[in-house]
C-alpha cells in the first residue's frame, strides 16, 4: 500500500502565500507523475499543476506566474509553493501521485485533501 500525507493548508489573506506539502510512503519503487488538485464548491475537481519524473511542469492558465510545483525525489515529496493568493483559489487541495511498486503494479494514489481559505 502507499499512502499521502497532505500538510500546509490554512486561512490566508488576499496576496498572500502558503506552501502546500505531499509526502508518500509505503511501498514504492518510483513515482512517475506529482501533481495538485482543487476542488472549489460546486466545482468539479481540476488539475493544478503537475510534474513529471523528468522535471517538467505543467500549469493551470489561473495560477500560472502566482504557483510553483516542485519535487524532492529523494523524501518521495512534492511542493506547491502559492503566491498572490486570490479568494477564487479557496478549494480543497489534493495531491496525486502514479506510483510504481516493487511488484511494479502502477497506482494512481490520492491525499486526503488539505483545505486552503482565501479571506480578508
Amino acid at each position: 500500500q502507499v499512502q499521502l500525507v497532505e500538510s500546509g493548508g490554512g486561512l490566508v489573506q488576499p496576496g498572500g502565500s502558503l506552501r502546500l506539502s505531499c509526502a508518500a510512503s509505503g511501498d514504492i519503487f518510483s513515482i512517475n507523475t506529482m501533481g495538485w488538485y482543487q476542488k472549489a464548491p460546486g466545482k468539479e475537481r481540476e488539475l493544478v499543476a503537475a510534474v513529471t519524473s523528468g522535471g517538467s511542469t505543467n500549469y493551470a492558465d489561473s495560477v500560472k506566474g502566482r504557483f510553483t510545483i516542485s519535487r524532492d525525489n529523494a523524501k518521495n515529496t512534492v511542493h506547491l509553493q502559492m503566491n498572490s493568493l486570490k479568494p477564487e483559489d479557496t478549494a480543497v487541495y489534493y495531491c496525486k501521485f502514479g506510483v510504481r511498486t516493487s511488484t511494479i503494479r502502477y497506482l494512481e494514489v490520492w491525499g486526503q485533501g488539505t483545505l486552503v481559505t482565501v479571506s480578508p
